[in-house]
Order: C-alpha cells, then structure tokens, then sequence
C-alpha cells in the first residue's frame, strides 16, 4: 500500500490510504508523525470520509489484533482513536489487572487527567514497537474528555485495564509512545515475556531484572 503524502490536506492523505481495501498500515517507532502532537479534530474530513476512516482503524485494530489503534499510528496526524477491548483473558489475570469488556467506540480530541494518585504497573505492549513488552506505571484511575464520532462530548471515569487502553491510546495523539513512560529494566521480547513473565502482575519481573514498582 502506498503511503499518503504527508504535504497534502489531511482529508486527500486519508482518501489516499482508504484507496486501498483491508487493514491500514502501522507506522514503528522511528516515523516522525508518532513523535509530534496530532492535530485537533475539527471537521478537516466531512462525514462520509471520517466514518470510512473510523471502519479503516477498526478493521487494522481487530486485524493486528489489538484493543486500540490511534490516527498517528496509520500516519495520519489527527487527534483520532479507536479503542475496543473482549478481554479474553482468563479471570485471574482479569482480576489482577482489573480487566473488562469494554465496547467500540472512538475517541476525538480525548484528554486525560489522573483521578487520585494509586498508580498501577503492568506490561505494555504496542503495535507501533513491535515485538516488545515493557512495565508501565500509569494513573489507576483517570478521567478522560473529549468527543465521539458525532461530535457528542463526553466526560468519564475509567479504571483498570480500560484506564490504561485510553491513556496509552491518548498518549499517541500527543506525540508519545509507552516506552518514554516505561521502566528501561523492564524492556522484553515478546519470546522472554512468554517465557518468564507470564503472571497476571510483574512482581516477579521487578525483583529478577532489578526495577521498582509503585507502592
């Protein structure tokens, strides 16, 4: 697939990547546009071109598989996202990391600010940094702003594992990728990750690779 020239109106940079069916491609670290702020969203693709564009990030986050895809991900600079978690995990794992079901939906312009000060620390993975896992301590709780895909405003309060999809996910549209908040020490291949550190909490990664973890 061709990728959209990043000179051209945001609106003929998405008509270019939607010219080609199936799954959008994702950008790796290392592509400017996942290192600077993505533009606000405020009508720079009309109606018909954004839902296209929204099925486009749908259709690449189930293909990955993953439980969330930004617009900066595909290469396109707009403060757009998409976010759906089955959580098929098994129920200790969901206990542990306070994972549930959350829905499709898609975020426009989203912000967020921590609720509290508990912080949680888990495993992080990312489409953009393939084959790679690092420990995050993020927020526990945060409430997140901004617009769905009609321009209806929202104003919610997530914990758990859906806390941590939307900030991961709005960290993206401001230029930012989980390894700047991630513990270096932590760093892992998938293959390692699979082989050492499968428990529910990384308790026992921070002891044998020499990190700290939140209190």
């Amino acid at each position: 697939m061709a990728l959209p020239n990043h000179r051209a109106p945001l609106a003929e940079q998405v008509e270019q990547l939607l010219a080609a069916e199936g799954p959008l491609p994702i950008m790796t670290a290392g592509d400017p546009v996942l290192r600077r702020p993505a533009e606000r969203f405020e009508g720079q693709l009309g109606p018909a071109l954004l839902d296209r564009f929204v099925e486009a990030l749908r259709v690449t986050m189930h293909a990955a598989p993953g439980v969330g895809v930004a617009a900066p991900q595909a290469g396109v600079a707009l403060r757009i996202a998409v976010i759906e978690d089955p959580a098929p995990v098994p129920a200790e794992v969901a206990l542990v990391r306070g994972r549930v079901p959350q829905p499709f939906r898609v975020l426009v312009n989203p912000s967020y600010e921590a609720v509290g000060t508990a912080r949680a620390a888990f495993f992080e993975g990312c489409l953009s940094v393939p084959g790679y896992q690092a420990v995050v301590a993020r927020p526990a709780e945060v409430r997140l702003t901004g617009e769905d895909e009609h321009g209806r405003g929202f104003d919610e309060v997530f914990s758990g594992w859906p806390a941590r999809i939307v900030q991961h996910e709005t960290d993206h549209l401001d230029g930012m990728l989980y390894l700047d908040r991630a513990e270096p020490r932590s760093l892992c291949s998938n293959q390692a990750m699979a082989e050492y550190w499968a428990q529910p909490a990384p308790d026992e990664a921070a002891r044998a690779l020499g990190f700290e973890l939140p209190d």
